[in-house]
């Protein structure tokens, strides 16, 4: 067997691990159970990755998020090393082929969701499977004490089941003592190996800044810091806003969210991964595979959901161990607006119980119908359609998809009908003629029935697949067919796929989770409430006050976060600083923004200043709101 520096060389390119990466793999070859806590950067994939490939067989690696399945994916077929994930939207011919390829073709990785080994077909193909290695990626949404809690997760020990003398490695970036105790136990591991580093980033300034002008406090942080940069944002319209305010004022910039297509997503990250953007604004929804070493800022514009998030998203700073930053803006309306986001958009159970039925009517399921259907679905034409507020009306369909009633995966699609308009005789001459649309006409024949006979749903992304061209591609030809009047053709754009994993059953289909969704809500609460004091408190370390949340209680004041910066800022406090900014005023009255950019006063203390000399009658405010010198 070769040694696991090697296959580490062979494939990333890489002549050492970083820490307890090593360690892990050879408790993984060694056939132990594993539980890994890993921050973000850590390089968790490896842990698993290299003794898989090490082991003769296939290793089977669960995950929630149909995007890391992808990405991860997507990453191993690059360095040549066999992969598929079972994803959404596939039909069973399809899972059948896949699961056929996984038992004969020398694959390495199968990468799936837990809802997908629900199904019989999948796990009767396990069965049959050479398995090495079970893995379970972000191994925290399998206890209902977890910060995304999936019911779903709860039926993985299956697969001990189905290869009892198979070892398992549980990772995750975070998780508290109470969940890694509850993932031991969902996962059946015997006498497992936890292995934990440290949350400590000793590179990254935890810095929370007071500011109502969050654009001029952004251009500041970036012009000072102009290194590779990240901002996260509330929603959609803000990423476009802001990428397109700093682009006006000559700071490159791109923007990520949800709601792209794949195509604009690869665009964004490439040129933003290039360095030829300095910044990314983003949703949440950017983080995924991010792997850049060289991000100088994170930068949050609005409060983040959790710590846990918080923790993920700022340590996608400083990954070359270099001096790095990560930047809450706060002002006044922060605490009121995330209230108004995060928990007063918490469905309760009686519009869960109507979106989920409103839901079912979108798509004409009948009750006790629907399992294994899938559809593609436009959000805004559904909520305009029924009239209903589109925060509350996303977060059901996030709890619908999280407790397993239905699989979303949110992104563009085109969607299309077809029905062909000409008889069999005058089709097959027609094909004869053209090759490349007869290659898309002879897939659609063989996959939809009725096709002659009425407009029938065609997926454009499959037979794109099937017939290895682009999809934009196939577009073109169904289009050219519909002039030719060979077929009927209408395409339009979709911004989100729905597969149903249970059948339709309404009120009982809700109360089953009901339990569940409250639980999650309060846990959400507790969540923000966490965030809220940690952005208030700025009389202890920010660091300190991070680990502590993830249980390091003996970690030491790091001295650069904005808590230990301020100490030492008020400890040098002298009348030489009231001087400093009374010779500023002396030639012209000045904002305050102005006044923070031309001295060396950060935002706070020069608040306090600029207070103390109002108090003392030494300088007042102009109507302009700037500041000048009393002169009577």
């Amino acid at each position: 067997m070769k040694h696991p520096i090697e296959i580490l060389e062979h494939y990333w390119k890489f002549s050492e691990f970083k820490p307890q990466q090593e360690a892990i793999i050879e408790a993984v070859l060694a056939n132990e159970d594993c539980i890994v806590l890993l921050p973000t950067g850590g390089g968790k994939s490896i842990c698993f990755q290299i003794p898989a490939l090490l082991k003769e067989g296939i290793c089977i690696v669960v995950s929630p998020l149909i995007a890391l399945m992808q990405d991860q994916v997507n990453n191993l077929k690059e360095k040549g090393i066999k992969a598929m994930a079972l994803t959404s939207g596939l039909n069973y011919d399809d899972i059948d082929r896949m699961l056929d390829n996984c038992i004969y073709g020398n694959y390495k990785f199968l990468y799936l969701s837990p809802e997908r080994l629900q199904q019989d077909l999948v796990q009767e193909r396990i069965k049959q499977m050479n398995v090495n290695l079970i893995a379970v990626d972000e191994a925290h949404c399998i206890s209902q004490w977890g910060h995304d809690f999936r019911p779903a997760y709860r039926d993985i020990k299956l697969l001990r089941t189905l290869h009892p003398n198979v070892n398992i490695i549980g990772l995750t970036a975070s998780a508290t003592s109470k969940v890694i105790e509850d993932i031991i136990t969902q996962l059946d591991c015997i006498a497992p190996q936890i292995f934990k580093t440290s949350f400590h980033r000793p590179n990254l300034a935890y810095l929370t800044l007071d500011c109502e002008d969050k654009y001029f406090k952004t251009v500041q942080i970036l012009k000072k810091y102009a290194g590779s940069s990240i901002i996260y944002v509330r929603n959609r319209k803000a990423t476009l806003e802001i990428s397109g305010y700093l682009n006006n004022i000559g700071i490159t910039s791109g923007y990520y969210h949800g709601g792209l297509s794949a195509k604009e997503k690869n665009t964004q990250f490439d040129l933003w991964s290039a360095n030829e953007n300095q910044v990314m604004v983003a949703t949440n929804a950017f983080g995924m595979g991010i792997d850049k070493a060289n991000v100088q800022t994170v930068i949050h514009h609005n409060l983040p959901e959790s710590l846990e998030s918080y923790y993920q998203e700022a340590g996608r700073a400083g990954r070359n161990s270099e001096k790095a930053y990560a930047v809450i803006l706060r002002s006044t309306s922060d605490e009121m607006s995330s209230k108004n986001q995060y928990i007063n958009g918490l469905p309760d159970i009686q519009f869960l119980k109507n979106v989920y039925k409103r839901l079912c009517n979108y798509f004409q399921i009948s009750y006790g119908e629907g399992e294994s259907t899938v559809h593609n679905f436009n959000f805004k034409l559904f909520c305009s359609t029924y009239n209903l507020p589109s925060i509350l009306t996303y977060n059901a369909l996030k709890i619908l998809d999280r407790t397993s009633i239905i699989s979303m995966e949110e992104r563009f699609k085109n969607t299309a009908f077809i029905q062909i308009i000409i008889g069999n005789s005058a089709l097959f001459n027609y094909i004869e003629k053209h090759p490349k649309q007869a290659l898309i006409l002879k897939v659609i024949l063989r996959s939809h029935e009725g096709v002659f006979d009425h407009s029938t749903e065609i997926f454009t992304h499959t037979i794109a697949k099937k017939t290895n061209l682009s999809e934009d591609e196939v577009i073109k030809q169904l289009t050219a067919l519909n002039k030719a009047e060979i077929i009927h053709f209408e395409s339009s754009k979709t911004d989100a796929q729905i597969s149903y994993i249970e059948p339709r059953e309404d009120d009982k289909t809700i109360h089953r989770i009901s339990k569940i969704v409250n639980q999650q809500h309060d846990l959400k609460k507790a969540q923000l409430q966490s965030v809220i004091d940690y952005i208030k408190n700025d009389g202890i370390c920010k660091s300190k006050k991070l680990l502590s949340y993830f249980e390091e209680s003996n970690s030491k004041q790091c001295g650069i976060c904005s808590s230990c910066l301020e100490s030492k800022n008020n400890s040098l406090f002298s009348v030489n600083d009231t001087q400093i900014i009374l010779n500023l005023l002396k030639t012209e009255a000045l904002s305050s923004n102005k006044l923070e950019v031309i001295s060396t006063f950060n935002r706070d203390k020069l608040t306090s200043l600029l207070t103390n000399l109002l108090e003392k009658g030494l300088i007042e405010i102009t109507e302009q709101n700037t500041y000048k010198l009393k002169t009577s």
